[in-house]
């Protein structure tokens, strides 16, 4: 069959998929009344080459999409990432989220927690509520809930040193809820591959880390199947100063590597890859970022086909979630910020995201007041129900520069792999990714990145509005959100509360069951599951596994 002959035999399979999938009951014409089609492609008898690398959505590679319906069947959900002060106050705000028509719950946590420790050590002073949640216990995790149902919503949690330990809690506020943990559904970030890569916060040495990864995928693959255990998340790797192509290539070779760890573990790949999610950065250069969202899916679906076996389309399909480029938000003329997001969520949208996270306008200052998070949801909820950008799949399908870029940036990522694999002693992606690490070579690269973009901002190669261009303004200042002491001073008193009234003895033997499970290999989320119940912390439950493993030190790199 030629070319053009593909290309008409795809649009007739296409259609049978559409016309079989369910769909929105929602006016799918323009703002001046004309209907437009659900996708559009080559016109009949054209000559497209290889038209098979775009294809149609819904079909492999994915690349323009994962249903054929695309947003017609199901719109993006709504997931504004929130966090801080106290369980309490952050309980408030996502409620404020879901009466204003929030779809989904993302958790932030404050520093303590992502570093593992509790809000009662000295190396949390200061630190307790500030840049998210607070979360010591299971305790916090039922103030966290309280009043949202588990069951019923789709929770996202962003965390990943001690994202195992925060999941059991998390389990552990489900069942006192009452609800069947078989039925729970979100997503836990867990990557910890990152976490060497760009953001630092990690607690053990690597090893470690991936047997608890390990464990859970496991756990979650047996007993909660509709969970995505593992966000592979390529967000802070751009925020760290990655190019875009370098944001593609390093999430997508963590991506392999945890598929890797899987099949290491004996998992089926049908059964275990629709487990596996992503987040992505939305930054501002909108016809690159959307190129890169199609890329990724396209590339992801190829190499679980190819490379690790993959034959079912839920298991090659890649879902991911987006956040607009917090670093691209600036302090000065902070009201910019909003029209940067806007732009920043609409490529996302164009590029296909399945959840998206708009930042607010005082992010970059502190975190957000209610007024600026309802104008990030509000943001969202305007490019959905206002501008039609939700009635046609891929739009920007088979523009010559969308697909010019989308082919380019693949084509940097695939030699990434090339060289991530090749400082593999066995030529796989984790051995690769594990020795990148060892010696620093991906913050290396990233550094260079970074630095490389500085000079051409300082150089005024590159223009920020209100920055290095612009920056005569009538701006007054603005209202910031500021975390009072006094959460701090009650986190800490809370704490010695529930201490003192838990059994601890229950709690020395929860513990001791823990590492006793680290020493044996056997699954550790049961003990772990089961010392939440009892009110472990989670400072008591990561230096449990400290104390048997260690800490890791990373290698300086210059």
């Amino acid at each position: 069959m030629d070319e053009s002959g593909a290309a008409d035999f795809g649009r007739e399979r296409w259609q049978r998929r559409y016309a079989a999938a369910r769909k929105r009951a929602a006016d799918f014409s323009t703002l001046s009344g004309l209907e437009v089609d659900p996708v559009y492609g080559p016109p009949d008898g054209s000559v497209v080459p290889e038209f098979d690398r775009i294809g149609w959505p819904g079909e492999f590679p994915f690349t323009r999409g994962l249903y054929p319906t695309g947003y017609r069947g199901r719109t993006w959900t709504i997931r504004q990432f929130s966090g801080f002060g106290n369980a309490t106050q952050t309980n408030e705000r996502y409620k404020m989220l879901l009466r204003a028509g929030g779809g989904g719950l993302s958790v932030a946590f404050d520093m303590p927690t992502l570093m593992g420790r509790d809000s009662d050590d000295p190396r949390s002073a200061g630190e307790v509520g500030h840049c998210g949640v607070a979360i010591d216990s299971a305790a916090d995790m039922d103030a966290l809930f309280g009043g949202i149902k588990l069951a019923d919503i789709s929770t996202s949690m962003t965390i990943s040193g001690p994202a195992v330990p925060v999941f059991c809690m998390y389990l552990a506020a489900a069942q006192r809820q009452g609800a069947d943990i078989a039925k729970l559904n979100g997503t836990l970030q867990t990557d910890i591959f990152k976490e060497y890569i760009a953001q630092k916060e990690w607690l053990f040495p690597p090893e470690p880390h991936l047997r608890l990864i390990g464990d859970l995928m496991e756990y979650c693959a047996q007993h909660i199947p509709a969970y995505k255990p593992l966000s592979v998340s390529g967000y802070h790797i751009r925020e760290a100063g990655a190019t875009a192509a370098q944001e593609l290539a390093f999430t997508l070779a963590d991506g392999f590597g945890y598929v890797e760890l899987g099949l290491s573990r004996g998992l089926d790949i049908e059964q275990f890859a629709p487990g596996l999610s992503f987040f992505f950065d939305a930054h501002i250069d909108f016809f690159e970022e959307i190129a890169k969202f199609r890329a990724a899916r396209r590339i992801w679906a190829r190499w679980l086909r190819d490379v690790y076996g993959a034959t079912t389309e839920r298991a090659q399909w890649m879902r991911f979630h987006t956040q607009t480029a917090g670093v691209s938000l600036t302090a000065q003329q902070p009201d910019n910020n909003i029209v940067r997001t806007a732009i920043e969520a609409l490529a996302a949208v164009l590029g296909g995201t399945n959840s998206l996270h708009t930042n607010a306008l005082d992010e970059v200052l502190a975190l957000p007041t209610e007024k600026a998070a309802e104008i990030a949801l509000r943001t969202q909820q305007v490019i959905m129900e206002e501008t039609g950008v939700a009635n046609v799949a891929d739009p920007l399908g088979g523009s010559w520069y969308i697909e010019a870029l989308t082919d380019r940036l693949e084509a940097e990522a695939e030699q990434i792999f090339a060289r991530i694999r090749a400082m593999s002693p066995d030529s796989s992606m984790t051995g690769g990714l594990l020795r990148g690490i060892d010696v620093g070579w991906f913050s290396a690269e990233i550094a260079e990145a970074s630095f490389a973009y500085q000079q051409k901002l300082e150089k005024g190669d590159k223009r920020v509005v209100g920055v290095n261009c612009h920056m005569q303004t009538v701006e007054t200042p603005i209202e910031i959100l500021r975390v009072s002491h006094a959460v701090e001073v009650q986190q800490v008193r809370d704490l010695g509360t529930r201490k003192a009234a838990r059994d601890q003895a229950g709690v020395d033997t929860a513990l001791s069951a823990l590492v006793a499970a680290a020493r044996s290999g056997t699954n550790m989320i049961p003990p772990m599951v089961a010392a939440a119940r009892a009110e472990a912390t989670l400072g008591e439950i990561c230096s449990a596994l400290r104390m048997e493993w260690g800490s890791y030190v990373e290698t300086p790199a210059f």
